[in-house]
């Protein structure tokens, strides 16, 4: 299975999710984006590692793990997000000391946090993104501005104006008109609603 390297483009706040967040990755030689859902804590440590200049007064759990690393002579070479299960993305930190490498289970949201902190590659395999990758539409405005590092809040997983969908309603419709509301979807920028959309059609394809 071929790797697919990815970057990050941004942190959104879910107002569908109380508390929660979706990272957005970026495929880098392609438009698709992964939208991941992530914890609060989570969000923070990676906008922390993404925005530079912010120096917190100690550390927090990744930039200690980063300081015994460092101190024991461990180095992130880099992290894969190598499994997709009900929604739930699962993650293998690939590790070195002494030239032996050791690959570590973790969660999706900590590895990357950790990769930050070690500038280390992030990868996924092309069958998840095919799985779960959507292409994201941005406005003239967006494409016009100068990237950035420093995290993106725009609260894009809106949809509070609308009645959150259960995962069990989307099993009604048709393939094509899940591919219609996933365009919708996306054209909306109601994100965590694509992404189950997603969900929905690739569990159907699979079968």
């Amino acid at each position: 299975m071929s790797l697919v390297k990815l970057n990050i483009k941004g942190i959104s706040y879910s107002q569908t999710q109380n508390g929660a967040y979706a990272l957005i990755l970026n495929e880098v030689e392609g438009e698709r984006k992964l939208p991941i859902v992530i914890g609060a804590f989570e969000a923070q440590s990676i906008a922390i590692a993404l925005e530079k200049e912010i120096k917190p007064p100690r550390p927090l759990t990744h930039d200690l793990f980063k300081s015994f690393a460092d101190r024991f002579e461990i180095v992130v070479k880099q992290v894969i997000i190598h499994k997709l299960v009900d929604g739930v993305f699962y993650s293998s930190i690939i590790c070195e000391r002494d030239k032996i490498e050791e690959i570590i289970d973790a969660r999706t949201s900590d590895a990357i946090a950790l990769a930050l902190r070690f500038n280390a590659p992030i990868f996924t395999y092309k069958n998840i993104l095919d799985k779960a990758g959507i292409f994201l539409k941005f406005s003239p405005k967006e494409e016009g501005e100068e990237e950035k590092e420093s995290i993106i809040v725009d609260e894009i997983l809106s949809g509070e104006s609308a009645p959150k969908a259960s995962d069990t309603s989307y099993k009604t419709y048709s393939l094509q008109e899940l591919y219609t509301m996933l365009d919708g979807a996306v054209a909306n920028e109601d994100y965590e609603k694509a992404a189950k959309i997603r969900d929905e059609i690739s569990k159907r394809e699979n079968n």
